[in-house]
């Protein structure tokens, strides 16, 4: 808005106003005395410049957007800590529980044991905030004496860490509450209030999907993959816990039964003809192709909760597998045994099989 009010236009301005009996050359007693003035002036309209976008919602950054969103009581999700199985022996191979609290080290990280799940099984917690938890399985390395251990495994990531949410996401979910109030147990309100549990990426309402006053959740890791138990287990008791549902102790009103479930995997194989460069064979290819498919699905996946059902086209297989190292050309592609693309369910997400060349 106020782009136009530069240093020079300012000075001009103020030039303009004295009268032309006065030397105004650069390097006059007026001119000079101006200039600081008029630089003054333009840093000024620089810093209301910025203050008029961080005041709308849709130009808005950082802390201004976390304030805007909150007059709608929308909080931004803060890093969450990444939540692991860690499997533990003692002398023998036998199942060892090591005290509650209790930390270890992998890969420049430090998980602390929560709570146990059955003996020599444990939920880890990460110290560090965020998806960085996510990314390391491995030997674990006690950072305290701990008698009788002999071996310490990190596993399966129970709930995903996420990173703080950036101001895209929480933009766009300011805008869609704008468009559909969240209220009382409705689709809105269920998407709302399930998305904002540590590791749910998103989620699908099938609302009276076995009755009157029932309701099913689907449910995505942040991670995009497929929830672990623990998680679903999680995001139930917080919405309806079992053993009470339908009586108003989670998130859901009074008479809603709600069934909290996650999606699942549907196993996607790939075969096609393909043509090499010059230097080049099957093994040398195969890696590249393997990564480009991966990065599709993954993007699809990312889009689950906001798509009817997802659709694996032939056609973008085969241009990104055009993009991999040492593929000249490729054709007659077939996903699973059939030369058309494939509808998922609506509940399902999209992983890679065998990728085979003909």
């Amino acid at each position: 808005m106020y782009e136009n009010q530069t240093y020079e236009v300012i000075l001009q301005r103020m030039l303009d106003r004295v009268p032309a009996t006065v030397d105004k050359r650069e390097g006059s007693v007026i001119h000079d005395a101006l200039a600081p003035a008029a630089a003054e002036l333009a840093q000024a309209y620089i810093e209301l410049d910025v203050i008029l976008n961080e005041t709308f919602a849709d130009t808005a950054n950082g802390e201004f957007l976390t304030r805007r969103a909150a007059e709608r009581g929308i909080s931004r999700k803060l890093a969450a800590k990444t939540i692991r199985l860690g499997i533990f022996t003692g002398a023998g191979g036998v199942a060892f529980n090591p005290p509650i609290g209790s930390r270890f080290s992998g890969d420049d990280l430090n998980y602390v044991v929560l709570g146990k799940i059955t003996d020599g099984q444990f939920r880890m917690e990460c110290e560090t905030a965020g998806e960085v938890g996510n990314s390391y399985t491995g030997i674990l390395l006690p950072i305290g004496y701990i008698s009788g251990l002999a071996t310490a495994t990190l596993t399966d990531i129970l709930v995903p860490g996420e990173n703080e949410e950036p101001d895209d996401n929480l933009r766009e979910r300011y805008f869609a509450n704008l468009v559909s109030q969240a209220y009382g147990g409705n689709i809105t309100d269920y998407k709302q209030k399930a998305n904002e549990l540590p590791g749910v990426g998103g989620v699908k309402v099938y609302p009276v999907w076995d009755g009157g006053g029932t309701v099913k959740l689907t449910i995505i890791g942040s991670d995009y993959n497929v929830p672990s138990s623990a998680l679903i287990n999680n995001v139930q008791t917080a919405i309806d816990p079992e053993g009470n549902q339908g009586e108003g102790y989670g998130l859901a009103p009074i008479g809603h039964i709600v069934t909290v479930v996650g999606v699942e995997e549907a196993e996607v194989n790939i075969e096609s003809t393909i043509a090499f460069q010059d230097g080049y064979t099957w093994p040398d290819v195969k890696p590249g192709i393997e990564s480009v498919i991966n990065n599709y699905f993954a993007e699809l996946r990312s889009a689950w909760a906001d798509s009817t059902s997802l659709v694996i086209r032939i056609s973008q297989i085969e241009t990104r597998a055009l993009k991999a190292p040492g593929v000249l050309d490729i054709q007659n592609t077939k996903i699973n045994g059939l030369q058309q693309n494939l509808a998922l369910g609506a509940d399902e997400i999209p992983v890679l099989g065998e990728v085979t060349a003909v």
